[in-house]
């Protein structure tokens, strides 16, 4: 039965021709994208217990993770925590199958305990995370699972994907990389909670960079003044390699040093003063939260990577865009893929999916519409790799 893949042509003002766009992301350390880390951590933790114990990935779903924001006083030369962040990990997982006991709570909270740990290098997680995991329990019988002829869906949901990134979102998102991925390494003030809003008003990028820094790195405002600096200096030079439009640069404009305030914090991240954080509340599945764009409110992160589609098919909207604009040669300027389920069919048969297509200038999109199917196709083929892909980290969901 053939694929129900809509091409239509994307009615719209091409994004970099647009007057004002804004994009936003937020970082590994924000409370937000900790969430998102903690859950998919979980998630993929649980996928190789039932691996390795089934050779096969049984159902979960560990997606509502809540952080609860600790208490801290933060001050120049070192603070302290002085009331733990909470983390609760909140879901659904298999249990018990065939009448064995899984050691699914033991699993979750280590993935969560590691994950923190890797990310965040200034937080000692025995000492200032405060665990607790609520994920339900259930039970399968695995005849039925093994028994089943395909995956199907298990939600009634949609996602969606877009492609290429403008010159902003691609700013924005390696703006992101660069500070918590390698000047972190060259200046351990820098905390890993970072977030970059950017705005680009014709041809011209303002990036606002919310920095939490490291107390026990910096002994003074004047060393706190020289690190912002120096964040919007390094930040500066990034830029300039990833685009030719003017960039301006703005780093912690919420310091006031009159009234001593200053984004200082103890472990470099805003969490650990009460700021708190959800699955779903922060980066879309490309790394990027974009007004400008189509987006989904689906969570991906934690999510199961068989057959809920809320995660799945976030996932292959991106991989579909992205790969009708590679396969087209330049003929394509901008795509929109929108992917509808239905619940309890299966996962590789969507009710539909619509591709959107602003073809390059003097393009008809009869030229293009061909190979926007058989891309489309090529991936709902392969839709049973994704979990591979995200195991092995060749795909993020934030």
């Amino acid at each position: 039965m053939p694929r129900n893949f809509q091409v239509e042509p994307l009615r719209t003002v091409h994004i970099e021709d647009q007057l004002v766009e804004m994009v936003e992301r937020k970082g590994l350390g924000h409370p937000d994208s900790i969430a998102d880390g903690v859950s998919e951590s979980v998630s993929q933790a649980l996928c190789r217990l039932y691996l390795d114990e089934f050779g096969h990935i049984l159902h979960h779903n560990t997606d509502e993770t809540q952080v609860v924001g600790g208490a801290s006083e933060p001050k120049f030369g070192g603070g302290k925590v002085t009331k733990p962040i909470y983390m609760l990990l909140v879901g659904r997982a298999t249990s018990e199958v065939n009448g064995e006991k899984l050691p699914i709570r033991d699993t979750s909270i280590e993935a969560a305990r590691k994950y923190v740990q890797t990310v965040c290098a200034h937080i000692d997680v025995a000492k200032h995370v405060e665990f607790d995991c609520r994920i339900g329990q259930g039970s399968v019988d695995l005849r039925g699972v093994f028994e089943q002829k395909s995956v199907l869906s298990n939600d009634t949901s949609f996602g969606v994907g877009f492609a290429p990134l403008s010159d902003l979102e691609r700013l924005v998102l390696e703006s992101e990389h660069f500070l918590t991925l390698k000047l972190k390494k060259k200046l351990p003030a820098l905390g890993e909670d970072v977030k970059v809003m950017g705005y680009r008003q014709g041809e011209k990028i303002r990036l606002t960079i919310a920095a939490a820094l490291v107390d026990s790195e910096i002994a003074n405002p004047k060393e706190y003044r020289s690190v912002c600096d120096e964040i919007g200096e390094q930040l500066a030079d990034q830029a300039a390699k990833l685009t030719q439009r003017k960039v301006a640069i703005d780093v912690n404009t919420a310091d006031d040093p009159e009234l001593g305030r200053f984004y200082l914090t103890v472990t470099g991240c805003s969490m650990e003063a009460g700021d708190d954080g959800s699955v779903g509340r922060g980066n879309r599945a490309n790394g990027l939260i974009t007004p400008c764009r189509p987006m989904s409110l689906e969570a991906s992160a934690g999510k199961n990577p068989v057959n809920h589609v809320g995660k799945i098919y976030n996932l292959l909207g991106n991989l579909i865009a992205n790969d009708i604009v590679k396969e087209t040669g330049g003929n394509v300027k901008e795509v929109h893929v929108r992917i509808l389920s239905q619940i309890g069919k299966p996962v590789d048969e969507p009710q539909v999916a619509s591709l959107q297509i602003l073809p390059a200038d003097g393009v008809k999109l009869s030229a293009v519409k061909g190979k926007a199917d058989a891309v489309a196709n090529s991936w709902m083929d392969q839709i049973d790799t994704i979990p591979r892909r995200l195991l092995t980290g060749k795909l993020t969901v934030f």
